[in-house]
Order: structure tokens, then sequence, then C-alpha cells
């Protein structure tokens, strides 16, 4: 059965809404349980078995990459710089995958706090991404699961496909597995994964897997703080 062997995760946000703690440490070191965000991403991938990591820095990045080699994680990491200016997440993404030859990944949000209910949910998705020979898919969860339950939803799922409306009950959890391909005749340097989102919704293309675990994402300050103290 054919696996993903890439995943991409994303680090080169500011995390301007959990200042101040983000005035000296990056978003993904934040710590929920004594265990930084970035580290529980990195164990969620190794469990599922991927070793080779990509990982995109800019802001504060010196300290990602300090925390990476001094963990000397069991994982192939790469860090992936964007050093002049920040390239949002469709031209982080697309800049990631062109350091490498693999044509399908699985991209992970450290925003997000996974747990292990986590892996065999990312493994089916998986499972259907490959025996569908689909693009893309997202792993989404209902509103109701949300931790945070200020989130209003971002689709809605019907035969594994995504689209928006004005009334949304799912949320994307951060978690996707895609295919270079989706980013054909991209030129953008700089742009938003939602451009890509949408050309595939449009198009009917946007495909999705609905998590039944509890999301657990750390939005802002409110929520970290409120979580921290539940966990």
């Amino acid at each position: 059965m054919q696996k993903i062997k890439t995943a991409l995760v994303l680090c080169a946000g500011f995390g301007k809404r959990l200042k101040p703690l983000t005035t000296k440490t990056p978003k993904p070191l934040l710590k929920i349980k004594n265990i930084t965000l970035l580290e529980n991403t990195l164990n969620l991938l190794h469990k599922l078995n991927i070793k080779n990591v990509l990982i995109n820095t800019f802001y504060l990045k010196n300290q990602i990459k300090d925390f990476i080699y001094k963990k000397n994680f069991e994982l192939n990491i790469k860090i992936i710089e964007e050093n002049e200016i920040i390239l949002d997440t469709g031209g982080g993404i697309l800049n990631m995958i062109s350091k490498t030859e693999d044509e399908d990944f699985i991209t992970l949000n450290p925003d997000t706090f996974w747990s292990n209910d986590h892996l065999k949910e990312i493994n089916e998705m998986e499972k259907y991404y490959f025996s569908n020979s689909i693009k893309n898919i997202l792993l989404v969860v209902n509103k109701k699961k949300s931790f945070d339950n200020r989130h209003k939803g971002d689709f809605n799922l019907k035969d594994n496909h995504l689209t928006r409306s004005t009334s949304c009950e799912l949320i994307y959890t951060g978690c996707q597995l895609l295919n270079k391909s989706i980013f054909k005749g991209t030129h953008k340097k700089i742009f938003s994964l939602n451009e890509i989102w949408d050309r595939l919704e449009k198009n009917k293309k946007l495909f999705g897997f609905e998590s039944k675990e509890q999301f657990n994402h750390i939005t802002d300050i409110e929520i970290y703080n409120k979580f921290s103290k539940n966990n």
C-alpha cells in the first residue's frame, strides 16, 4: 500500500494572538503538559512512521533551529528558512515542496495539540487518499468538538467533498494530505492556501475526511491559558 513519506510542519508564523508569550518565544515552542507544540507534532509524525520532515521558519527561527538540534529527534528533519519575508501558508508550502522530489505530503499545523487518538484517523484518511487517487484531503471536525467554542466553521462535507457556505459546521484541523500537482500554474510567491482551496472547491475537487476526536487548537492567549489549566 502506498504511504506518505514526507511531512511539512508550518512554523513560520508570528503568533501575534499569543502575545506577550510569543514576544520572545516562537509559538511552536510554547508548552502544554511540559511539551512544546512542535514536539507534540513531531511525536505524532514519529508514531505515523513518517521520517522525513520539512519545517519552515521565519519568526525567531534560530530558537526553533536550536531546539531541533538539541532534542535530536529520530527523524530526518530539514529546516526551510523564509529569510526576507514571510510567505504565508500557501507560499510556505509551495516553497517547501520545491525542496523535495516526493509528490505527496502530509502537512501539520503545530497550533493544534495532537493526540494519539488522531493516529487511526490519519491512517484511514491516507488510505482513502491513495485508494481514490485524489490530490488533496483535509482532516476536518465538527465545531461542537472544538475546545475553543468560538469557531464559526470553515466547511461543510458531503460524500467526502468539501464546500463553503454562509453556515459551516466543520473546522479544518490543521492536517491535510496533498499532491504537488494542486499548485500547478501557481506563480505567486506569497499567498494563502485558501486560494488553492477555493479553486479546488470551485472545480468540485476539494476533499475532506471527518475526525471524531476532540479538537484542541491553541487559537490565542485566552485559549492557551484555559487549555493549559485544564491539562
